[in-house]
């Protein structure tokens, strides 16, 4: 019996790989999370043998999630994605399985069959390897994708911009459209944020919450707030604060930043 977690910020799309795995016989559910900082806790408390996790989540990406998981305690992963095809031919060559959003019963039982052979043959430290290569490629990938498209447009008043992607300090939902923040200047473009993340997957954005990404290399200045959220200041003035559910990641980036101890 094979113990399994699911981790997905959709719950049509938890529903579904769920639903799968309680028709095998030998898969048990043992969590199911729509938060990954809360799925990450649970993991390292008490980590699953299979690992169903989203790769493209809002307050963490699931190659974030996996990137800190413990390598000695590694469960088997598959990632459930809806990436394009640069990404799958990624997937195809390395030791670690995916599921192509949306997904049918016959494709869950391939990538299950594959899972389970991986389950008898390899230890936690190949599944290592295999994810570290895996994850290297997929990066890669992204940053040639935007490095392609180094400038986007968007509008001021009545006029169009040509914006260079990397002097972008801020973006931020504004309804049907994002709020690009360069210095004292705003723009807007016809997006969501989560096509603007991709966009601007080349530069070092930092989720701070639900409608806000910053462009951590025009950070200048970090406090926090009496109840532990952080306050950043960009190189331009503006002024943006963290909430509550994005604070463990924020936390976790800047402490990546410390000088380490002579």
């Amino acid at each position: 019996m094979m113990e399994v977690m699911i981790v997905d910020d959709e719950p049509v799309a938890r529903r579904s790989v769920r639903e799968c795995c309680e028709r095998e016989p030998d898969l048990k559910v043992v969590g199911e999370f729509g938060d990954p900082s809360a799925a990450l806790q649970a993991i390292r408390l008490q980590p699953p043998q299979l690992l169903f996790l989203d790769i493209q989540m809002d307050s963490m990406s699931g190659l974030a999630l996996a990137r800190a998981l413990d390598p000695l305690s590694l469960p088997l992963i598959v990632f459930v994605t809806a990436y394009d095809q640069y990404a799958l031919e990624a997937f195809e060559v390395s030791a670690v399985d995916y599921l192509l959003k949306p997904f049918d019963d016959a494709r869950f039982k391939a990538t299950l069959a594959r899972v389970r052979r991986r389950h008898q043959a390899h230890g936690s430290l190949d599944r290592r390897s295999a994810l570290e290569a895996l994850l290297e490629q997929l990066e890669r990938g992204a940053r040639a994708r935007a490095d392609a498209q180094p400038r986007v447009l968007a509008e001021a008043g009545s006029r169009m911009h040509m914006l260079d992607v990397s002097q972008v300090e801020v973006v931020e939902a504004d309804r049907n459209y994002v709020r690009l923040t360069i210095g004292r200047e705003t723009f807007h473009a016809r997006s969501t944020l989560q096509q603007a993340e991709r966009t601007f997957q080349a530069q070092p954005m930092l989720r701070i919450s639900r409608s806000c990404l910053v462009n951590m290399s025009h950070v200048r200045e970090v406090s926090r707030t009496p109840r532990g959220d952080f306050i950043l200041v960009v190189a331009g003035g503006t002024t943006i604060t963290s909430s509550e559910g994005f604070r463990e990641p924020v936390r976790q980036y800047l402490e990546r930043l410390k000088l380490a101890p002579a």
